[in-house]
């Protein structure tokens, strides 16, 4: 640009050297309020930040507690828990080789610091289950803290709840057609599971339409 270069290169170096020593300063400047607005941490070292983090909101200090991962031999549970009937335990056999009618999920339903563990247990062949159970780390060792062995029933982890399903028969009914199916909802409060609703589906006997009863 002329007017830039008419100015000869003794004074655009020393307008560039000013230029460069304002911008310097003026950026240490915005780090220094930068950090002290953060605490001088930037993101949590626990964790991902909170939604109220993210909000501009100040955060708690204290982490919460991490849930641990720990594999469990389900069929050995099921077989040493004193919990358990002995009619699902003498029917608790492999359906080929080493495998075995149970299926196991981990999640946290209790609040503990360990993870939780969720069995269902199913027969062979049609795998209808026959037993659900949930089993909570105390001191080390897993203890029985749920368990529904109306079969046919089978459960879930859904979130931090617990969702239980029945199919209920009548007297008459056949073993393929059940009168209604019963779901149930439970959730973790003052050291044990408490019903938080449930609703019934109506089938009908004639091949329609399922009709829904309202939640309880």
């Amino acid at each position: 640009m002329r007017g830039l270069t008419g100015a000869g290169p003794e004074r655009a170096r020393g307008s560039s050297q000013a230029v460069i020593a304002v911008g310097a300063a003026l950026a240490a400047i915005a780090l220094f309020v930068a950090a002290c607005g953060t605490g001088g941490t930037g993101t949590r070292d626990e964790g991902p930040a909170h939604a109220s983090a993210v909000a501009g909101a100040v955060a708690s200090p204290t982490p919460s507690p991490s849930h641990t991962y720990r594999r469990v031999d389900a069929v050995s549970l099921i077989k040493q828990d004193p919990e358990v009937s002995t009619t699902v335990k003498r029917g608790l056999k492999p359906c080929s080789g080493d495998d075995y009618p149970v299926d196991v999920t981990y999640g946290d339903l209790t609040h503990g610091s360990v993870n939780d563990v969720l069995v269902n247990v199913m027969t062979c062949g049609d795998y209808v289950g026959v037993g659900t159970y949930v089993y909570r780390d105390v001191g080390g060792s897993y203890k029985n803290v749920f368990k529904a062995e109306d079969s046919p029933v089978v459960a879930e982890i859904d979130g931090t709840e617990l969702t239980v399903t029945k199919q209920v028969y009548d007297s008459d009914d056949a073993v393929s057609n059940p009168s209604r199916e019963t779901v149930i909802k439970y959730g973790w409060k003052a050291g044990r599971f408490t019903e938080l609703n449930s609703h019934d589906t109506y089938y009908s006997q004639a091949g329609g339409d399922a009709a829904a009863a309202p939640d309880n």
